[in-house]
């Protein structure tokens, strides 16, 4: 499913020719060092710099032969080049190219995450503003608590969705890095003014320490941030899932003409890309695992976590990519049905402000304890009689010792429970 829908960018972010682009730019990067440091001639440098290329079908039809993608590349680019391709990976090992080549396009693949959040946040802000005074149940438990407001509801998934944005920035920043340092990161045939020329043409900053590869916590931060943002997603499309159930219906997918929910029921309309975005959030979760894993290589660098990356560096990414950019859709052209969040709050016949008469009686000067019991009478009795709470509470001569029938009906006011809404959106510059 995601490669028949996999996004461009990050398609492209994740491609054999962007792949070995990136190696080729870290290449001519500490060509371009070599030289400034009298390492090579300018000449080989120029000639490098005109000749550098290759074709992903000839480095693979190398890598046949060598077994080796690095030496397949530098093969296929030495075809090109010719006689001064001899000054191409001077001191450099296969990870120096490769993992810092991976950050580039791990940063890429994060910038591009960035941007779509951030549409995610303003689509959500919108909806905040929009239904900022829609009046609906909070459930707690999946029961009936007090009224909210469904922007409240929006507003909440703002702030979590610009904490993912900061979790992520942070991601980022940590693998934003290279390592151009030798065989067990000594430096002993590359200059470190070497790797801190490539570093800073590529955007990335040297590490501080590496061994013959960049340390994998890093990388293990990246990918569960990943799942971070994708529990985020999932508990957002489990909502909407929650609120597209027959018995709710408070909102909706849209539902495009001629789509079909059912093969067997003509009737069925599915929350499917609320459900694809839940699945898919396992997957990501999954592989955080797989990058933990990662970090405890053998001494200085082992292989083992060369072909998961392989695998989970694009997955994950590509994964979460469409999984913001279909939840935005979901929630640009999401379905709102105020009045069945207005039938459903008045379901349970005045319950809903059972807290308010609580309180009322603990200000008439009851115990706390006292005051509960009598609410909580009378409501068992509403729930299994079907009357109206606020009939129960004023035939009730014990409530009504305390409050009068016109205190009684001044309690029962949603107002109450909105009056503090404008100090919340205000947080958010609303």
């Amino acid at each position: 499913m995601i490669e028949r829908y996999t996004l461009p960018e990050m398609k492209q972010i994740w491609s054999d020719e962007n792949k070995f682009q990136k190696w080729l730019d870290v290449e001519i990067a500490a060509c371009e060092a070599m030289a400034e440091l009298g390492q090579i001639p300018r000449q080989a440098l120029e000639n490098i710099k005109a000749g550098a290329a290759f074709t992903v079908e000839r480095i693979l039809e190398i890598e046949e032969v060598t077994r080796h993608d690095v030496i397949a590349f530098l093969t296929c680019v030495a075809e090109h080049v010719g006689e001064d391709s001899k000054y191409i990976h001077m001191g450099l090992t296969s990870s120096d190219v490769v993992d810092t080549a991976q950050c580039v396009r791990l940063k890429e693949a994060g910038e591009l995450l960035l941007r779509r959040l951030e549409k995610l946040r303003q689509v959500l802000l919108d909806k905040a503003v929009e239904h900022r005074e829609t009046l609906m149940i909070g459930r707690t438990h999946g029961i009936h608590a007090e009224p909210m407001t469904f922007g409240l509801k929006m507003l909440l998934w703002v702030a979590e969705t610009e904490r993912n944005m900061e979790r992520l920035q942070s991601a980022v920043k940590t693998v934003s890095v290279g390592a151009i340092s030798g065989a067990v990161g000594t430096y002993a045939n590359i200059d470190p003014k070497i790797e801190a020329y490539v570093c800073r043409k590529l955007g990335l900053k040297p590490a501080r320490v590496s061994t013959q590869i960049l340390q994998r916590d890093r990388h293990a931060e990246y990918l569960c941030t990943l799942a971070v943002v994708a529990s985020s997603l999932d508990k957002f499309a489990t909502e909407i899932r929650n609120l597209q159930r027959t018995d709710i219906l408070e909102a909706e997918e849209y539902f495009n003409k001629g789509q079909k929910g059912s093969s067997a029921m003509p009737h069925k309309r599915n929350p499917i890309t609320a459900e694809n975005v839940s699945g898919l959030a396992r997957v990501v979760r999954a592989n955080a695992m797989v990058a933990l894993e990662n970090v405890p290589l053998w001494h200085e660098r082992d292989i083992s976590h060369s072909s998961a990356e392989r695998v989970v560096f694009p997955d994950s990414t590509t994964a979460l990519d469409f999984m913001i950019y279909r939840f935005t859709g979901i929630m640009e052209k999401l379905l709102v049905y105020p009045e069945n969040m207005k039938r459903n709050l008045e379901k349970t016949l005045g319950l809903v402000f059972s807290q308010r008469v609580l309180l009322a009686l603990v200000d008439k000067g009851l115990t706390r304890e006292r005051a509960y019991e009598l609410v909580q009478r009378n409501a068992m009795e509403a729930w299994a009689s079907g009357k109206k709470f606020k009939d129960l509470l004023d035939a009730d001569q014990d409530i009504r010792s305390h409050l009068s029938s016109e205190e009684l009906e001044g309690l029962f006011d949603y107002g109450y429970h909105l009056k503090y809404m404008d100090d919340i959106y205000a947080r958010f510059g609303l």
